[in-house]
C-alpha cells in the first residue's frame, strides 16, 4: 500500500449522489434482499450525501414481489413484463421514471450510481428475453434510460463497473468535476470564471486528451464580446462531459507527469531532478502507481511555492483518503 498524497486543504463539501436503493442496504429486492456495497457506503459515503432511489418499490410494486424482466415481442418492442402474471409494467414505469428523474434533476446531483443487471436501473448489458432463446445483453433499464436522456451530463455508472479500479478513479473524479461546475452555475458563469475553471482543470483535461483540452481552451480564449456566456458555457460544458467520459491512460498521465517536470525541474538540483525523472518512468512502466509520482510533484510545488500548479485540480481530483490513486 502506498500513501496517498497528503493534504493541507479543508476536506471538500459532501456531494449528492443518486443511488439505486437497494446499494445502501435497504431491503426493497424483488427477494425482499438487498446489494450493499461496502466501498460506497462505509469509504464513498463519508463525503456523500445518498439520494436512494428504488424505482419498483416506489411503484408500487412492494417487497417482496414477482420478479420482472425485459422481454422483446414482435410488433411491440422492447418491453417490462412480469413473468408469472404477464402483466405489462412499461408504461407505468416509464411514466414514474420521467417524473422521478424531473424531481431528481431539481435536486442538482453530481452523479448517479445504478445497480447493474436490473430492469429498470441497468445501464448496460441488461438482459433481453425473446422466446425460448437464451436472453441478449443489450438493454438499457428503462429509468436508467430516462435517467441519462434527462440528464446527459451527470455522470452516471453501474455499482458493477466500480470494482474496476480505473472506472471507479474515473467515475469519482467526474462527481466531483461536476460539482464545482454546478458551484460555478449557482454563482453565474462570466467569461472570466469560466476561463477560471478551465484553467484550473486543464491538466486533469491534458490526461484525457490533449487535443480536446486545447479546443475547450480555444473555444473560450477566442470567444467574441458579444457572445452568450450561457450559450459559451453550454458548449464548454458538452466539450467537457465527452473529455472526461474515458478514463485518463496511463500514457495521458506520463505525459502531464513530465509537462509539470519542466515547472518544477528549475528549482530541483540534479538528485532531486533525477529523482522525479525515475519516479515518473517508473510509472510509465507501471512499477508504481500513480500516486508515487503525483506525490513527489506535489511536494516539489509546494516547497516551490508554484502558485499556477498548486490551484490544479489533477494533483488532487478528490479526498486523499479514498486512496484510488493508489491502484491507477
Amino acid at each position: 500500500m502506498y500513501p496517498e498524497i497528503s493534504a493541507t486543504e479543508p476536506s471538500p463539501p459532501k456531494v449528492r449522489i443518486g443511488i439505486s436503493a437497494c446499494l445502501l442496504g435497504q431491503e426493497v429486492r424483488y427477494n425482499g434482499g438487498h446489494k450493499r456495497d461496502d466501498f460506497l457506503v462505509d469509504t464513498f459515503g463519508q463525503f456523500v450525501e445518498w439520494v436512494p432511489v428504488c424505482p419498483e418499490v416506489e411503484l408500487g410494486m412492494g417487497t417482496p414481489r414477482p420478479a420482472i424482466r425485459l422481454e422483446r415481442l414482435n410488433g411491440a418492442g422492447v418491453r417490462l413484463r412480469m413473468p408469472s402474471t404477464g402483466q405489462d409494467l412499461t408504461e407505468p414505469m416509464r411514466d414514474f421514471s420521467r417524473q422521478r428523474v424531473e424531481a431528481l434533476a431539481a435536486l442538482a446531483l453530481d452523479g448517479y450510481v445504478l445497480k447493474k443487471d436490473s430492469p429498470s436501473c441497468g445501464l448496460l448489458r441488461v438482459k433481453i428475453y425473446h422466446g425460448a432463446g437464451a436472453p441478449m445483453k443489450d438493454g438499457v433499464g428503462i429509468f436508467a434510460q430516462s435517467l441519462v436522456a434527462r440528464l446527459p451530463h451527470l455522470p452516471v455508472e453501474e455499482e458493477g463497473r466500480l470494482n474496476d479500479p480505473l472506472l471507479r478513479e474515473s467515475f469519482i473524479t467526474r462527481v466531483f468535476v461536476h460539482h464545482r461546475w454546478q458551484e460555478g452555475e449557482r454563482e453565474s458563469w462570466s467569461r472570466a470564471s469560466l476561463m477560471r475553471f478551465h484553467e484550473r482543470h486543464k491538466l486533469l483535461l491534458m490526461a484525457r486528451n490533449q487535443s480536446a483540452m486545447r479546443r475547450m481552451g480555444k473555444l473560450l480564449g477566442e470567444a467574441e464580446k458579444d457572445d452568450s456566456v450561457r450559450d459559451l458555457a453550454d458548449a464548454y460544458l458538452a466539450g467537457l462531459t465527452e473529455t472526461l467520459s474515458r478514463p485518463a491512460s496511463r500514457r495521458g498521465h506520463t505525459n502531464v507527469l513530465q509537462h509539470l517536470l519542466g515547472f518544477v525541474s528549475i528549482g530541483l538540483d540534479r538528485q532531486d531532478r533525477a529523482e522525479l525523472v525515475e519516479t515518473i518512468e517508473r510509472y510509465r512502466q507501471g512499477l508504481v502507481p500513480l500516486v508515487v509520482p503525483l506525490t513527489l510533484v506535489r511536494h516539489h510545488v509546494r516547497r516551490q511555492r508554484v502558485d499556477y500548479l498548486r490551484d490544479q485540480v489533477y494533483l488532487e481530483p478528490h479526498p486523499h483518503e479514498l486512496m484510488l490513486l493508489n491502484h491507477v
